[in-house]
């Protein structure tokens, strides 16, 4: 997958819900329901879905690239 499709695909689910299993190494993963927040040149920003409080994370296009991360729309 291509930088500009990435981005692409991202802005189509701005403001809607995903999930993004994150990839930690040695066969670790950390799993988020989370909304697309806002997206910037080289990052986008999620805001994490818990009831508890609202936490704003930050990724890479190139973590999708890489495969660090995965996002199921």
């Amino acid at each position: 997958m291509k930088l500009e499709e990435i981005k692409t695909k991202l802005n189509e689910y701005v403001g809607k819900k995903v999930t993004i299993k994150y990839n930690l190494g040695r066969n670790k993963f950390e799993e988020y329901d989370v909304r697309i927040k806002e997206l910037y040149n080289n990052v986008f920003l999620v805001e994490l879905d818990n009831n508890e409080n609202k936490e704003i994370k930050s990724f890479s296009y190139t973590d999708i690239i890489t495969k660090t991360i995965k996002i199921n729309y």
